[in-house]
């Protein structure tokens, strides 16, 4: 673990933080010659503090030798090093054409030298003064307002925003809804797209989670403080887990959207794209935006697009990359630990006589997966049946099959469009307003009231009808908890959203209540999908709706979780009386 941290160590984290302000600087504001030399002098100051730094802590002995991070620190010195030679002695500084075509690899080595020393800090979480709920919400408020600013700055955009649309727009990235009131492809630079796409990141893992990891990766070890604030954010049943959870949630993340990037890349037409970096970009922008469930797209009109419209291949890893964002990293972490398990017996003699069958695939992963596979299913055939002669009708019959199957599972918080989503019938109008409200899994990059909260409220009512008190499913029992969790959510969900359409309703009385309704479902459910209204609407209709996908992203009742206080238990209880229901 890290020890006493030096004042050279302190002063080193200062100015690589102003470093980090420096580069956003830089990218942001056009710059005089005068100006970007200063930056550029700047630059290789924080750099060889950087390399001070990491020096005197190995002189020092100031952290216990780990082989990942003297890795970290070997590469990052090297990496350093070979950019002070390339630019010092090799060319004209930021003008040489060797590997060095633009400056944007000090801007890295700048960005290395914040990471180690940020992740060197000692981050505590108190839980006198946040509880998780707490610090859970102000991590995503703070990355919001930042992203804002960030969205304002000159380089940006072509033609500047307004701060309204910009939080608008920060807030639908970071709560990975996909509502926009500009085209972000239009409106919005390659540095903007950046930022977009940096925000989606951020708010499909959360903050803390990369906090954590890092400084965890860096120190060791943590406090037992912190690793109580991060079980409860994780979700983790023992302490121990919290950390190889948080390294599980990176590692399938980015490994995800590598190879979704990869195949989306080699799924696209190159006569569509100018150059081959943008075809690049389009393929990353695009596979975080789907693992994340966010829904953006750099395409004015979504993959609804001409060039895109007929890619099936393209559509078909789209699916797979928002479904597995969807349906949340415990569960997905649980099915590969049931492939580990199940695919070695399927070549052993042995393992076949053994009757010993153990419950690797645990319940919340059973009950998630059925419901999902049941809502898909359904929601498939009745897609493909009542949009036949509709928006199908322009596709063949394979393509009939894909668009279905992606008009079925977008709803589902994912928020993308191979169709014209103002074009459907009515009767599919009303089954994605079900889809949209029900959403994606726990602990997942989606939205809505979750997939396992439809579950336990329908198993409710299943018990009820055969007259039992209790909720029992494959040999187990739910807890009382988690039933009464399922229908505060349930609740507190139709509360919001009815909220919301009466306050649109009152601020933009020309617009119809069936576009106010879908747009209401779709931003507490972080959906993204719209009838076409959002960019029309009023300031505070605006503002309304971010306040919606931020309470959908957060969940409402975690904000009800951090606005009480909460109780200490009592060993009493009083008499219990049956409350007249119907």
């Amino acid at each position: 673990m890290t020890g006493h941290r030096t004042p050279l160590n302190k002063f080193t984290f200062w100015i690589s933080l102003i470093g980090l302000i420096a580069i956003v600087t830089d990218f942001g504001f056009p710059q005089t010659e005068f100006s970007q030399n200063l930056l550029d002098g700047f630059y290789f100051f924080v750099l060889a503090f950087g390399l001070i730094s990491t020096f005197t802590r190995y002189i020092k002995k100031s952290i216990l030798f780990d082989k990942k991070v003297f890795i970290f620190d070997f590469l990052s010195i090297v990496f350093t090093l070979w950019v002070f030679y390339m630019y010092l002695f090799v060319g004209t500084p930021f003008e040489t054409d060797l590997l060095l075509e633009n400056p944007i690899w000090v801007k890295i080595a700048v960005s290395m030298t914040f990471i180690r020393e940020f992740s060197d800090l000692r981050i505590n979480f108190k839980r006198t003064v946040l509880n998780p709920a707490q610090l859970f919400i102000l991590s995503f408020l703070v990355i919001i307002i930042v992203g804002s600013f960030m969205l304002m700055l000159p380089n940006a955009t072509y033609a500047g925003i307004s701060f309204i649309d910009a939080l608008f727009t920060s807030t639908s990235a970071v709560c990975v809804t996909g509502l926009v009131v500009v085209d972000t492809g239009t409106h919005f630079t390659v540095l903007g797209q950046t930022i977009i796409m940096f925000l989606i990141q951020v708010g499909g893992l959360g903050i803390l989670t990369f906090a954590s990891y890092f400084s965890y990766f860096f120190k060791g070890g943590t406090t037992y403080e912190n690793q109580l604030i991060l079980s409860d954010m994780t979700s983790s049943r023992k302490l121990g887990e919290v950390f190889s959870t948080l390294k599980y949630i990176i590692f399938i993340t980015f490994g995800i959207e590598f190879i979704a990037g990869t195949l989306i890349y080699f799924s696209l037409d190159s006569g569509i794209f100018t150059t081959q970096s943008d075809k690049v970009f389009f393929a990353v922008f695009h596979s975080i935006s789907a693992f994340c469930n966010a829904g953006f797209s750099t395409l004015s009109v979504g993959l609804y697009d001409e060039g895109f419209r007929f890619n099936y291949f393209f559509q078909i890893i789209i699916i797979l990359s928002f479904g597995l964002g969807g349906l949340g990293f415990p569960i997905v972490v649980n099915i590969l630990s049931f492939f580990q398990y199940k695919i070695p017996r399927l070549f052993s003699f042995k393992a076949r006589k053994n009757k010993h069958r153990p419950w690797v695939l645990n319940l919340n992963s059973r009950i998630t997966l059925i419901t999902t596979l049941s809502i898909t299913f359904i929601a498939f055939f009745a897609f493909y049946f009542l949009e036949y002669n509709n928006t199908l009708s322009e596709h063949n019959g394979f393509g009939k099959i894909v668009t279905a199957l992606f008009g079925a599972t977008t709803p589902r918080t994912a928020g993308f469009n191979t169709i014209d989503t103002a074009s459907m019938t009515f009767p599919t109008i009303m089954m994605v307003f079900l889809l949209m409200w029900i959403g994606a899994s726990p602990q997942s990059t989606g939205g809505g009231i979750k997939t396992s909260t439809f579950a336990i409220a329908t198993l409710n009512i299943l018990s009820l009808a055969k007259g039992k008190t209790r909720i029992e499913v494959f040999r187990r029992e739910i807890a009382d908890v988690s039933v009464k969790r399922a229908f505060a959510i349930i609740s507190l969900s139709l509360i919001v959203i009815g909220f919301s359409i009466m306050l649109i309703a009152y601020f933009d009385p020309e617009k119809t209540l069936m576009n106010i309704a879908f747009e209401c479902f779709s931003a507490y459910s972080t959906v993204g999908l719209s009838l076409g209204i959002t960019g029309n609407l009023s300031e505070a209709s605006k503002f309304i709706i971010l306040v919606v996908m931020f309470v959908g992203r957060i969940s409402m009742l975690s904000l009800v979780i951090a606005v009480f206080r909460k109780v200490k238990y009592t060993n009493y209880s009083y008499p219990k009386e049956e409350i007249t229901i119907n």
